[in-house]
């Protein structure tokens, strides 16, 4: 079954908690983008912000890192309430340092793969990891568009996960909304990640309720 993650980057943080709250009925997760202003060029959000709305639901916070030296974030971040974190490939040289620090600090853990990079980069840690999240917009700033190159990099990498025997998340992350959700889906994603499409709707819960049911196939 597939799961729907809402991506509070583009919620009101005036009203973060309430905003929460309204869709926390139909989001499986809550997907929390931390960006350092080096390896993107907006900063946003960080421990202090997790450990501020970790009280208000007990769903799963899943940490988006666009930083340098991803690792360095790993204790502080798991302190204030994370559940799983992924990192950039493109942001280490090794992966695995990263993936058993991650799990050291009691979190779960996943690598994240831009447009240009290919897909075959993440092939040999398929089972070492619990998602992939692929990229369908440069990376850093919610309203953007699906670039629907992604969908057969979502293809390739559900045909490999098959082939290996893994049972993991694949996440499509960026311009994910109610016109594009299924392909995303018929394409093998099985987290849809939606920012600006859930929260600046005119109705928010309704819109992720659609989105949860179309990540479960519906």
């Amino acid at each position: 079954m597939g799961r729907l993650a809402a991506s509070i980057l583009a919620a009101d943080f005036g009203h973060l908690a309430d905003q929460m709250r309204m869709v926390e009925p139909h989001a499986e997760i809550f997907h929390i983008d931390i960006m350092d202003g080096h390896f993107v060029p907006p900063i946003a959000l960080g421990g202090v912000v997790v450990a501020s709305v970790r009280p208000v639901t007990e769903r799963t916070f899943h940490g988006h890192l666009m930083v340098e030296a991803p690792e360095s974030f790993f204790e502080e971040l798991a302190e204030a309430g994370l559940d799983m974190v992924s990192f950039h490939m493109e942001a280490v040289t090794d992966p695995e340092p990263c993936i058993r620090k991650a799990r050291g600090a009691g979190m779960g853990v996943g690598l994240t793969l831009n447009m240009e990079t290919s897909v075959e980069a993440v092939f040999p840690y398929l089972g070492s990891v619990d998602d992939v999240m692929l990229m369908s917009i440069r990376p850093g700033w919610s309203g953007q568009k699906l670039d629907p190159a992604v969908l057969p990099r979502v293809e390739a990498i559900r045909r490999e996960m098959e082939r290996a025997g893994v049972d993991i998340g694949l996440e499509v992350d960026g311009g994910v909304k109610l016109d594009n959700a299924r392909r995303c889906v018929e394409a093998g994603a099985n987290v849809l990640i939606a920012a600006s499409a859930i929260f600046q709707a005119e109705d928010p819960a309704g819109v992720a309720q659609q989105l949860a049911e179309i990540a479960k196939g519906g």
